[in-house]
């Protein structure tokens, strides 16, 4: 696939969303599919955080969906799988050597939705996985074939590129945001009891499009409340969300027994700068040493302080940082912290009105 069809142009401009479209399409067009998908992932979970469902899979199977692709985690090419193979496609057909009966995933979501096949593609930077790509094809349709296999891996890498650009480097806008967590309460078996005002404003803002406009469904909640279902420690489970503002949500999910009875507890908050800075550096395409020295840069430390702790040289500190300004666009590591933080929060000190996610809200928003 020529190179110039699958990478969008200026994705650092590019809604994420966009980003997607753009690549799905192009495979399509040469890789023809029935029933197709693209979602964007937390790197850090695999969890969903967002995509494009308009023709995706019909909704009576989607519960099933999540709960084995992130409850039960089953399947030999569910997305953890995926994102450990040295790969970035397959074929769910050929990852079960031809037998498909034994897969779960075929047998509850494929085929009762009438699809004889799938073939996926993570997208795949530097070791991270930022998105995938699902095309079905149905039991009338031609079979997929080996070459289709190969298109669909050829994007993998300069798909996950832009993505994870326009995810990380799109701007972010000034209104004002709820001044609390949302709550969202769910059964035992995952229906929705309980969605607080608040909550339901955040999840308003999760870049997700359906086969319905205005669908109440939010595949991204589902994902993380079918994970913290079968979270045997009763720890909570996260991800972390890009919203249709540029902001960045986290959603927490854990199993709880509020009032005796047994639920699964949401929250969803906006996500503080420092759980986010290795995210963000990440987007800028640095190395893993880049960003650990990176991380220390803006925490403040001096580059004979970073040298000590990591136990080299303060030359080669220097040497990475000087890779990290070129990568990042900036000349120093005062505008290094400036591109992170007014980006993503931009925190003031001097004029305290700010909204509880430390961004700064203008006259117009504080009205």
């Amino acid at each position: 696939m020529p190179t110039d069809e699958h990478v969008p142009a200026a994705a650092a401009e590019a809604e994420p969303l966009d980003v997607l479209n753009t690549a799905a399409h192009s495979l399509l067009r040469q890789v023809p599919a029935d029933v197709w998908c693209a979602v964007m992932l937390d790197p850090a979970t695999l969890l969903d955080t967002g995509g494009l469902h308009e023709h995706g899979f019909p909704a009576e199977v989607m519960p099933r969906l999540f709960e084995i692709e992130h409850g039960e985690q089953i399947g030999v090419d569910n997305i953890r799988v995926l994102a450990r193979r040295p790969t970035s496609s397959s074929l769910l057909s050929a990852s079960t050597r031809g037998d498909l009966a034994q897969s779960v995933y075929f047998q509850d979501v494929l085929s009762p939705a009438g699809l004889a096949d799938e073939l996926r593609v993570a997208l795949k930077a530097d070791g991270h996985t930022w998105g995938l790509l699902v095309l079905c094809r149905a039991k009338r349709s031609t079979p997929f074939t080996a070459k289709d296999v190969e298109r669909a891996q050829a994007i993998s890498s300069p798909v996950a590129t832009d993505l994870r650009r326009a995810l990380l480097l799109k701007g972010i806008d000034d209104t004002e945001v709820p001044d609390a967590p949302g709550l969202v309460i769910a059964s035992p078996e995952g229906r929705i009891t309980y969605v607080s005002r608040i909550a339901d404003y955040w999840l308003s803002q999760i870049s997700e499009r359906h086969r319905v406009p205005g669908a109440s469904t939010n595949h991204t909640l589902t994902a993380v409340l079918s994970r913290a279902r079968h979270s045997l420690s009763g720890q909570p489970v996260s991800a972390r969300v890009h919203l249709s503002t540029g902001r960045w949500l986290t959603i927490s999910a854990w199993p709880d027994a509020p009032a005796g009875e047994e639920a699964i507890i949401a929250s969803l908050t906006p996500s503080r700068p420092a759980s986010l800075t290795a995210l963000v550096l990440n987007g800028y395409g640095l190395t893993p040493r880049e960003r650990q020295i990176a991380q220390l840069v803006v925490l403040g430390r001096t580059y004979a302080e970073i040298a000590n702790s990591l136990h080299i040289r303060e030359q080669t500190v220097n040497d990475h940082m000087r890779k990290v300004f070129a990568k990042t666009g900036v000349g120093n590591r005062v505008e290094l912290c400036t591109e992170l933080f007014t980006r993503h929060h931009l925190p003031v000190i001097t004029n305290p009105p700010l909204s509880t996610d430390g961004r700064l809200m203008t006259t117009r928003a504080r009205r």
